[in-house]
């Protein structure tokens, strides 16, 4: 059930994503990196990808992981 509900939020982010690369308002790339941090564990092609796009935006994915600390 837990891999049910990775794999939706991991397309809900996606498409999100997609949307925002349209929209001023969103960060289209951000929510397709969050969308595919979710598909990651279990699809070796999206990790191989996610490296790829950590070379390339660096700075995004250090936004995410310092977000998700807490002081």
């Amino acid at each position: 059930m837990k891999k049910i509900w990775r794999v939706i939020a991991g397309w809900f982010f996606i498409i999100l994503g997609i949307i925002g690369l349209f929209l001023p308002i969103l960060q289209g790339i951000l929510f397709i990196i969050i969308g595919l941090l979710f598909l990651a564990p279990g699809n070796p092609f999206i990790q191989r990808l996610l490296a790829k796009l950590k070379k390339e935006y660096p700075e995004i994915f250090r936004k995410l992981k310092n977000e998700g600390k807490t002081d």
